[in-house]
């Protein structure tokens, strides 16, 4: 029995290792992830691009997540550029919770519902226990499939 508790909580520690974009720091961080996060939150894209660029991290999946999401929400959006950053994401790291639910609501923005779906089944697959990533994206769904 205590082995199995045991394998539980190791288990439910390692779910939620990717972060989003909106993750507090942790002190391990990169400079450069911790510095582009916190433009994000400041909502200055354009200052997180800068950033992201000049770290240059491609191998990372935060790195590209958080390029993608910088360039869907800076005043004029890169759509393309944006997919192509998740795309990248997801490729190193298929659980990428964040890079999930933001390419999904890129598939909203571009009237993929069907893709925007799949991502949120994806999602449940990653949260074993439900996450905010999870939640976030089912919403955009609801209110995508209300306006409809």
């Amino acid at each position: 029995m205590k082995k199995i508790f045991l394998a539980a909580l190791w288990f439910i520690s390692m779910v939620g290792l990717s972060q989003a974009a909106d993750t507090a720091p942790i002190k391990s961080d990169p400079a450069w992830l911790t510095e582009s996060r916190a433009s994000i939150k400041a909502e200055k894209y354009d200052q997180a691009i800068k950033q992201l660029q000049a770290a240059n991290e491609t191998s990372s999946a935060d790195w590209n997540n958080l390029l993608g999401y910088s360039l869907r929400k800076k005043q004029t959006p890169d759509l393309v550029g944006a997919e192509k950053y998740y795309q990248a994401a997801l490729k190193i790291d298929p659980n990428h919770r964040g890079a999930l639910e933001y390419y999904g609501k890129l598939k909203l923005i571009n009237n993929d519902l069907s893709g925007a779906e799949a991502l949120l089944a994806r999602l449940d697959k990653v949260c074993t226990f439900g996450c905010e990533e999870y939640s976030d994206l089912k919403e955009a769904i609801q209110k995508y499939k209300a306006r409809k």
